[in-house]
């Protein structure tokens, strides 16, 4: 462990991606006295109850979608026993602890102070800390970093405590026979997937007509049609729940209206509901997440959050500007405490280029993050990706008159063996601005292996290719992927 200091050049405050790339960087790369303060184990969200122990979970679901898929390539694979949570949650939690480890030794390696322990403020230049003993230690640094990340949110409603986070998701010591879901978004989305796809009964609630309602219209009708009629996921539309009961044999009652469906006849529905009820194992709020800074005394540094009235949830954010600066010129924040794009790898980009500029050479002074194009995917099933303006977007910046739109609709040639009923439709869009030579503006697939299809393509999207430059590359033949670049 290295010896702890009372002074730094660079506080961070806040031991996930985000905070570690920066504090690493300022120390490795630059040769800054850094301490990182982190209450609990390193990596944050992403290493813990996010990303990784996400995409193990999605890997066990894929593979119990592949074993049923097996017998139309002729196996014959007889199920002997369920899918065995308990030993599967064993070797994923020994999996993140060994991460833990890994990132511990990085920090030694690059000679970062690892301070244990909750932080606030007590200046601009000051931070207090209580360790696990309760006592509180005081540090001053030149610089100081935000990025203590964010936290799920819980409805304020009856009954609402006897639901889980999708913090607790990674907890579940063995796995719900009947589960339900609350939320549109990405965690509700691809959990629901998950769910379905080692069999649980799943029932997903959501406000609207369609899931991942902030993305293209194509990703939403096409994973909302999949989730339904493939996985069979019980997706109950316009609906909300209004309380939750625990029943004497530990199950919850989760009862819920439905506003009536419009129809032609009759397009004005919102004062006519339904009341339902259903009963379930475990209930799941994917409702959101909010930032992680009440108890961080942000007054004391001269910080005022801005709770935007324009956005849904009305959270906490820390405003900042493009170049994570803060409204304190000793301050900066970054990741999901600053309200911008909540993606890990969003974070480490942003921190690695606040180091290169607070602490680099005179050419990289000006570093910054670039938040337009940034590629993201939904780990669903299938999978999701996307990056650039959705068609409604892109029609409103750019103009009706200046988007011409290209699409596909095929069948995979992996679902080529399968029954009828299982063969799942690929989904791809180009969006292009004719005032702009055909430059690609928004890029949306749904299908197979559509994370590791897009990370190339994001590339070439984040360089302004044209259509043209799609059309002039070559096909891989036979892929689903080809079909991005023999679009007409």
């Amino acid at each position: 462990m290295v010896p702890l200091a009372k002074h730094y050049d660079y506080l961070v405050i806040g031991g996930g991606s985000g905070g570690l790339a920066s504090g690493r960087r300022a120390s490795a790369m630059y040769g800054k006295k850094v301490g990182i303060i982190e209450s609990g184990p390193l990596g944050g969200t992403c290493v813990n109850v996010g990303c990784v122990p996400k995409k193990v979970t999605w890997n066990a679901a894929d593979l119990a979608e592949r074993i049923h898929d097996a017998k139309d390539y002729g196996f014959s694979i007889q199920h002997t026993a369920e899918f065995n949570w308990p030993y599967f949650k064993k070797k994923r939690d020994a999996y993140i602890h060994r991460l833990n480890g890994i990132y511990e030794r990085n920090l030694v390696i690059d000679g970062v102070h690892y301070i244990k322990g909750r932080a606030s403020f007590a200046g601009p230049n000051q931070v207090d800390v209580v360790d696990g003993s309760g006592n509180t230690i005081s540090y001053t640094a030149d610089k100081i970093l935000v990025a203590t990340g964010g936290r799920p949110s819980f409805p304020k409603l009856p009954g609402a405590e006897y639901g889980i986070s999708s913090d607790g998701f990674f907890e579940l010591e063995k796995q719900p026979k009947r589960v339900a879901l609350v939320g549109a978004g990405y965690i509700g989305v691809e959990m629901a997937g998950m769910f379905a796809s080692l069999g649980s009964e799943t029932h997903l609630f959501i406000r609207g007509d369609t899931v991942l309602r902030s993305f293209d219209p194509m990703i939403q009708e096409g994973i909302t049609s999949h989730y339904e009629n493939y996985l069979h996921i019980s997706v109950h539309k316009r609906s909300g729940i209004s309380k939750v009961e625990k029943t004497e044999s530990g199950s919850l009652k989760v009862y819920f209206s439905t506003k009536a469906t419009p129809t032609k006849d009759d397009p004005v529905t919102d004062s006519r509901s339904s009341e339902s009820v259903v009963e379930v194992d475990c209930l799941l709020w994917a409702i959101g997440r909010t930032p992680e800074v009440e108890d961080l005394n942000l007054d004391k540094a001269g910080l005022v959050i801005c709770i935007p009235l324009d956005k849904p949830g009305k959270k906490p954010f820390i405003p900042v500007d493009d170049f994570q600066n803060t409204a304190v010129p000793s301050i900066f924040a970054l990741g999901d405490v600053t309200g911008k794009v909540e993606l890990t790898p969003v974070a480490i980009a942003a921190g690695r280029r606040l180091a290169d500029r607070l602490f680099g050479p005179p050419h990289l002074s000006n570093s910054k993050l670039s938040y337009e194009y940034i590629p993201s995917v939904v780990f669903s099933h299938p999978e999701v990706g996307t990056i650039g303006f959705s068609e409604p977007e892109a029609r409103e910046k750019f103009g009706d008159e200046n988007i011409k739109v290209y699409k596909a609709e095929f069948v995979g040639m992996y679902y080529a063996m399968m029954e009828p009923e299982r063969k799942a439709k690929t989904r791809y869009k180009l969006i292009v601005n004719k005032a702009d030579d055909e430059r690609v503006v928004g890029l949306h697939i749904v299908g197979e292996s559509s994370a590791e299809i897009l990370q190339g393509f994001g590339v070439a999207v984040k360089m302004g290719a044209t259509k043209r430059d799609f059309d002039n590359c070559v096909a891989i033949h036979p892929t689903s992927a080809e079909e991005l670049v023999t679009l007409r």
